[in-house]
């Protein structure tokens, strides 16, 4: 049956009346959303920060749901099959760990500093060249991530539903542009919280259904050592040593490189991930919400990578042909696997799955351009009325700018790469100089700028370097073509060059000025606690199984248990 469809289209989806009645039902709840957000915006922070009024619960899922766009379900799909289990680095490595300092640490400061973006902070620690430039880098950054995964729902339409590309382009943008103008940040997140469930009820069947197919976990070994990975696709830490052979590279890259500078880069200074936790009720909702989102986060390998792997054993020649790539890892199993009605749940599993990605980038621009860019410096003083219209005017801007990197987006064949890419230019040079402001007091107002730029042009100086460099090919053996080098492990090479750059440059430049004052750093810096800010020890304390630190330190020791048992 299998080899049939694929010697026609293997990406055709064969779907029913009962398949489009679904997809529409859940664009119609997607809208509907967005109107009945809409009736409690009035101010423009309701509409770029949900009025701060939500619930852990719902703003954990958001803040997860937000980061299950291409990257997490195609590209994750994708590197497992490439790559086997150690594409679990990118969760129990690059993420968890983060997330739960977000949670512990920095929430903390970001409510008691009550600002309302990551540049905003920068603004108070720093000066007014360092928010903007981090205002500027932060958009651009935003726009084009959104463009990703736009273009990666976009392919997918082209491929199983005959949409030219631009079309898929243009109709993604449109649900997703409807639903945030309508009902702001508000309305994107109680549609993530929508698309999660959705997402979940789309990639669970096709686990269940491919493993039964394949004999279960057992069958699934067996099967897979037959294959080019063979008994490595179950080891995560093998071949990290010096020199390497594991996909992801050396010890050095995945630890420092993914594990602290890309990760916590992302997780802890990323403001798509943190106006997620910035809207929620109070301090305890807001650190509560990285930390809810840690645990689906922990499970969420089981739901990609063992798709990605199924896919190789039963997918013949995969990664072989463009219509085979490996980024259609689940596109092609639900084609094989899933009977019409669930065919229909999967597919507007995988279209949620862009949108919330595409949605929180763009929600993070509007909220940045609106208060950072042009309040600050384009139209001070103005009505809040008028930030509300210019935050709706921004997200269609976004939206369309969206559709243009998009298409940057399909130059490369391999979006994890492109991510990575970006995370190594704009978040680690901003995790370097954040988190050094935290800690020191002596950085001084022009180390901020001085240091980002210096990080940002690091990555950039490195990321071509490495083009030359034998380490990072296979073997050692240089391809004057480039074609086999190792780019995930060049973008966290990357990273640790733009985190050192930022570093030393941030020190050099604080040494040759003066420190702000220590009353200008009340609450902006460990150890300085503001005085005007609430008092922590008036805060009523959730239930012992809420506390963060509970939830926290059990994220911490799941991980820690799976690690060890996929070692």
């Amino acid at each position: 049956m299998l080899l049939a469809v694929l010697a026609a289209n293997p990406l055709q989806l064969n779907l029913n009346v009962l398949d489009y009645a679904i997809l529409i039902i859940y664009f119609a709840l997607v809208i509907a959303i967005g109107v009945f957000a809409r009736r409690a915006i009035a101010t423009s922070e309701d509409f770029l920060l949900a009025g701060r009024s939500l619930p852990a619960w719902i703003t954990g899922l958001a803040f997860i749901s937000a980061n299950l766009g291409a990257i997490e379900i195609l590209g994750m799909a994708a590197n497992g099959a490439k790559y086997g289990w150690s594409t679990v680095h990118f969760y129990w490595i690059g993420a968890v760990p983060a997330m739960v300092f977000l949670g512990l640490v920095m929430m903390p400061f970001y409510y008691g500093s009550r600002v309302r973006s990551v540049p905003e902070y920068l603004l108070r620690r720093f000066n007014p060249a360092t928010h903007l430039f981090n205002a500027l880098t932060f958009a651009v950054s935003s726009v084009l991530i959104a463009g990703v995964n736009l273009y990666a729902l976009a392919i997918i339409l082209e491929a199983m539903l005959g949409w030219p590309l631009w079309l898929s382009v243009i109709v993604s943008a449109g649900f997703v542009l409807t639903y945030i103008t309508l009902g702001g940040l508000s309305g994107a997140i109680y549609n993530e919280v929508l698309q999660f469930f959705v997402i979940l009820a789309g990639l669970i069947p096709i686990v269940i259904v491919g493993l039964v197919h394949v004999g279960g976990w057992a069958g699934l070994q067996a099967a897979v050592l037959h294959t080019p990975l063979g008994d490595k696709a179950f080891h995560s830490w093998q071949g990290t040593g010096i020199p390497w052979s594991n996909p992801l590279g050396d010890w050095i890259g995945i630890i420092m490189g993914l594990g602290f500078v890309l990760s916590f880069g992302y997780w802890t200074t990323n403001f798509a991930e943190v106006q997620r936790a910035l809207s929620a009720k109070d301090l305890s909702a807001g650190q509560r919400t990285p930390l809810i989102g840690a645990y689906p986060k922990i499970f969420i390998p089981f739901l990609t990578i063992i798709p990605g792997l199924i896919a190789l054993v039963v997918v013949p020649h995969l990664g072989t042909t463009k219509l085979l790539a490996y980024n259609y890892a689940i596109p092609l199993l639900m084609n094989q696997f899933l009977p019409n009605g669930v065919l229909g749940v999967a597919m507007a599993g995988l279209i949620a799955a862009f949108m919330a990605g595409m949605a929180a980038n763009v929600s993070a621009f509007n909220t940045v351009f609106t208060y950072d860019i042009w309040q600050d410096y384009v139209r001070p003083g103005r009505p809040d009325h008028y930030y509300l219209e210019v935050g709706r005017i921004v997200t269609v801007a976004g939206v369309l700018i969206g559709i243009l990197t998009a298409f940057i987006a399909s130059r490369y064949s391999d979006i994890q790469d492109y991510i990575q890419l970006l995370f190594s230019y704009f978040n680690a040079p901003l995790f370097a100089t954040f988190i050094i402001a935290m800690f020191w007091k002596r950085v001084s107002p022009m180390a901020g700028i001085c240091g980002l730029a210096a990080g940002t042009l690091g990555a950039a100086i490195f990321h071509y370097v490495a083009f030359n460099l034998p380490y990072f090919y296979p073997g050692g053996h240089l391809d004057p073509t480039h074609l086999t080098i190792n780019a995930q492990m060049q973008n966290f090479y990357g990273a640790i060059a733009a985190f050192v750059a930022d570093a030393v440059v941030t020190v050099i430049v604080t040494y040759m000025g003066k420190p702000k004052p220590l009353h200008e750093l009340a609450g902006l810096v460990w150890g300085v606690p503001d005085p005007n800010a609430p008092d922590p020890s008036k805060v009523v304390r959730p239930p012992w199984w809420k506390s963060p630190k509970v939830l926290g330190w059990g994220a911490l020791i799941i991980t820690l248990v799976l690690s060890l048992i996929f070692l």
